[in-house]
């Protein structure tokens, strides 16, 4: 935008700015800032994001709004936003229209996306040179991470995913470079698994489930992952290995030892990404990474509590070098990034991309920054054993209640110090009647009941129905594919950085307490789950509800 000549007052210039937005001349017009909150929050991610037009929740259960009254054990899968993410929220839309009556919307929108970046890089304790490149979700993150590791290589890669049985469901189609869904972020109608022009490959995956029978992770990960490299390299196919840090059980693959044996043998024709989407690894874990040379998916949507569809990739300063000397862009990622995802420093690239901001996208971001920011304000200490106690009380709490079974929590720890992440944050469990899993689709109905209202439901004491009147919600279900029998889903309770959070007083006594109080919510949470099995009460929340699996 031309400036306005020296000289002119600034309630002019402001008038005339507001007046060229407002008619036309930018593309993306300030009048779509005046949206309400609530709907700009909801927009910008894929058909999941999507509010029900009689619940106004999304398919995860969750508003665009706070709901206090929702207790929420679900960080896995999504979160309710809180009250003072949404409030960032606002605060950030209302200075970004300020700034934009004195600059294009799209120059003011750009420099803020920068402005996170360094905030972002802040919070984790990464260096200036690590890269930020924003994304609607981590699934479409996953599809930056491939069309850099094309370039890093110098050939369309074959990907090798570790874990693909507990990672998001569209990782199936991204890892081919294919669509994984009907319409993009940015609006554009696409035929789902359709080839992406300029990313379609082919891609290996690898269960973390064990093939025998019960829930547990198998014993040869590493093998499985060094065979499927060394295949894989012998056919003369440069890999994007995607390796799991933490998946939706919260297991780890491969070992730190077996990416060592694979960088000394094949440094040059590996290129490691890791799905470090939910973000349950301690800081100095994630530094390792990047200065490995990995890249990172990361979100802020899932331990941190912000809004669902928060993703960006992590990209280590060395693979930001050769990308200085500028990419092939492949046409097809032209529909899933706007210019001002890309870091001002990758000029040549950002070039390619239209100014498209994605204003739900970046407000969404803008809460998981606030919730980031306050969790890392909790002295570290604080965190560690506000972690220790509540794992420990959940993991003897589903021991104790005889209608679940867990499942293991941890698959590999050893190595880099993971500071609090120390304990599992992700504690999945069978339902069971009668010592054997109940149905995929009791599970799913169960899911469901626990996020309404079932006092009318559940014929009993009044402690009963109280006990089943709270709304709840816990990790959708994940479905396992047995090897050895019929399909198995498990549920998740979930430690997620709000409740730190919440928790942490400077009093000591205080903060116990609180501590406490989470343990005697998730308590009732495990009683409710026994009422809604032992009276059958969850037949009567329709299958068609947004707590679809």
């Amino acid at each position: 935008m031309q400036r306005e000549p020296f000289g002119m007052s600034v309630g002019a210039s402001r008038l005339q700015q507001a007046e060229r937005a407002f008619g036309g001349g930018s593309r993306y017009l300030l009048r779509d800032l005046f949206t309400p909150l609530d709907t700009l929050l909801a927009s910008g991610g894929d058909p999941r994001l999507a509010l029900d037009p009689h619940t106004r929740l999304n398919s995860y259960g969750c508003a665009p709004s706070p709901a206090p009254d929702v207790w929420n054990f679900a960080s896995s899968t999504a979160s309710p936003i809180s009250q003072a993410a949404y409030d960032r929220a606002a605060l950030a839309r209302e200075e970004l229209v300020h700034k934009s009556l004195f600059d294009e919307v799209e120059v003011a929108f750009d420099s803020r996306c920068e402005d996170m970046r360094d905030e972002l890089r802040g919070h984790l304790q990464l260096s200036p040179q690590v890269d930020v490149v924003f994304s609607p979700s981590g699934t479409d993150s996953q599809l930056h991470a491939l069309f850099l590791a094309r370039a890093v290589l110098g050939a369309p890669p074959l990907t090798i995913v570790v874990g693909a049985d507990q990672t998001g469901s569209g990782t199936a189609h991204t890892a081919r470079g294919r669509h994984f869904s009907t319409m993009t972020a940015s609006g554009f109608s696409v035929r789902k698994d359709g080839a992406i022009a300029g990313l379609a490959g082919d891609s290996i995956v690898l269960p973390l489930l064990n093939a025998a029978p019960g829930l547990a992770p198998r014993l040869d990960a590493d093998s499985a992952v060094f065979r499927a490299v060394e295949s894989a390299i012998a056919r003369g196919a440069p890999v994007l290995l995607q390796i799991m840090d933490s998946s939706k059980l919260g297991w780890r693959a491969p070992s730190a030892a077996c990416l060592d044996e694979i960088a000394r043998r094949w440094s040059d024709k590996v290129q490691v990404v890791v799905d470090a989407c939910q973000m349950r690894l301690g800081r100095r874990r994630l530094r390792s990474y990047l200065d490995r040379g990995y890249m990172v998916l990361i979100t802020g949507s899932k331990f941190f509590g912000g809004p669902a569809f928060s993703g960006a990739l992590l990209v280590p300063k060395g693979l930001s070098r050769s990308l200085d000397r500028g990419v092939e862009i492949a046409p097809g990622l032209l529909d899933y990034a706007d210019r001002s995802d890309w870091p001002k420093a990758w000029s040549t690239l950002r070039s390619c991309f239209e100014r498209r901001p994605n204003f739900g996208q970046w407000l969404r971001w803008e809460a998981a920054l606030a919730e980031i920011g306050s969790y890392y304000a909790v002295p570290g200490a604080f965190r560690a054993r506000a972690l220790a106690e509540l794992a420990a009380g959940i993991e003897s709490m589903i021991a104790l209640t005889p209608s679940l079974a867990a499942v293991p929590t941890v698959l590999e720890r050893a190595g880099v110090d993971d500071e609090e992440f120390a304990r599992a944050t992700i504690f999945p469990f069978a339902l069971l009647r009668d010592g054997k899993p109940v149905s995929i689709a009791e599970t799913s109905a169960v899911h469901r009941a626990l996020a309404c209202d079932m006092n009318d439901d559940v014929k009993g004491s009044a402690a009963d129905r109280r006990v089943a009147a709270q709304r709840c919600l816990v990790g959708q279900p994940v479905r396992l594919e047995r090897p050895d029998g019929k399909p198995q889903a498990v549920l998740r309770l979930c430690v997620g950085a709000r409740l730190v959070t919440e928790a942490w007083l400077a009093d000591a006594a205080q903060a116990q307490r609180n501590l406490q109080h989470i343990l005697d919510r998730i308590a009732h949470v495990l009683v409710k789950i026994e009422l809604l099995l032992d009276r059958g009460a969850a037949a009567a929340v329709p299958e068609k509800s947004a707590f679809e699996v």
